[in-house]
């Protein structure tokens, strides 16, 4: 890609040097002219005795107009040939800049895909592992020692299979966490209310088992701090998808590690990956990962869609490739975006 932005840049200073030679070639004519012009007056005024001058005069003259011709013919045929290479190069270079942002485009959609089918497994987690039994006796009413206790060591469980995972919690109806996996990690979990996280309420309106609530990429003061996606859903009676709601379920997907792989394994040149820079942006344009640390969480980042899904455009000295979540099997998206950002170089 280079290679042709040279191209274009050594036509446009081939045919500036080119210009500049032969005004110079002209220059020297003219006073070659100017020459032969004075030894035609001199040799006038001597007469017989100068017409030997006369004659180199005139001669002087006409090779001067020969190259005169031949400089206006060669600047000509230059200009003419040097347009048409700068043409070529500069059509050459807006194909290759085509290519190039829709290779952007079509990494940020790779991005943004494999973050939808890992967030559509962990949709699927939550489902099913409010259903199991251990957890549903955690969460209803009452709920002895015992009864926690066992919860606690499923989740521990759960947590040694998948350790994609900062930590699950059971809430109870009323907001409680009566269990988690990783008590010892996380002390603070314990007996912690979440009545007032949104993904707490929203999981309590889900209309059945099928249906789960998830949060905004955040910060988990509970989990020291540790950057998570939280997804949630109403532990029911019986485990059964109509049951009546007893808690909810919510589980902390370790957000930062797993998302830095992904935006740091995007396939890339080695000649590319020092100039380029992947993100991954929530709904509201905020950046959720970056791939070298340069963005903050939750920094709004100036994207400019323009309303399309996917696509590319110029900043600066940047191609910006991008994609809108495309979703995954029952999983809609969040309407999170994958950016590729790239210096021209």
């Amino acid at each position: 890609m280079q290679t042709v932005e040279r191209l274009l840049d050594l036509s446009t200073t081939v045919s500036s040097l080119a210009d500049d030679k032969i005004s110079r070639i002209h220059g020297i004519t003219r006073r070659s002219r100017m020459l032969a012009l004075n030894a035609a007056i001199e040799a006038h005024r001597f007469g017989t005795v100068g017409k030997g001058f006369a004659v180199v005069a005139d001669e002087m003259k006409a090779i001067s107009s020969e190259i005169s011709e031949l400089a206006s013919s060669l600047q000509g045929e230059l200009r003419g040939r040097l347009q048409h290479m700068s043409g070529y190069a500069t059509e050459l270079n807006s194909e290759v800049e085509s290519l190039r942002g829709e290779r952007m485009a079509d990494l940020a959609f790779n991005a943004i895909e494999l973050v939808d089918r890992n967030l559509y497994e962990r949709s699927c987690d939550v489902r099913w592992w409010a259903t199991d039994k251990a957890l549903v006796d955690a969460a209803a009413p009452g709920a002895g020692g015992e009864t926690l206790r066992h919860a606690a060591q499923r989740l521990g469980v759960i947590l040694e299979s998948y350790t994609v995972y900062l930590d699950p919690w059971v809430a109870d109806a009323k907001g409680r966490v009566v269990a988690s996996g990783r008590a010892g990690r996380f002390p603070a979990a314990a007996g912690a209310s979440v009545a007032g996280e949104g993904w707490f309420q929203d999981a309590l309106k889900t209309r059945d088992g099928g249906c789960f609530a998830v949060a905004d990429i955040t910060r988990v003061p509970a989990l020291d701090n540790a950057v998570a996606a939280t997804y949630a859903t109403a532990i029911r009676e019986n485990g059964e998808a109509e049951g009546r709601v007893l808690g909810v379920l919510g589980i902390f997907f370790d957000w930062e590690s797993q998302a830095r792989s992904i935006v740091q394994g995007v396939r890339l040149s080695t000649a590319e990956r020092d100039r380029t820079r992947c993100l991954l942006l929530d709904s509201r344009h905020r950046v959720i990962a970056s791939s070298d640390d340069s963005l903050s969480l939750g920094q709004p980042y100036p994207l400019k869609s323009g309303g399309r899904s996917q696509g590319y455009y110029r900043d600066g000295g940047k191609t910006i490739g991008y994609a809108l979540t495309p979703g995954y099997e029952t999983y809609r998206g969040l309407g999170w975006f994958g950016v590729i950002e790239q210096d021209r170089g």
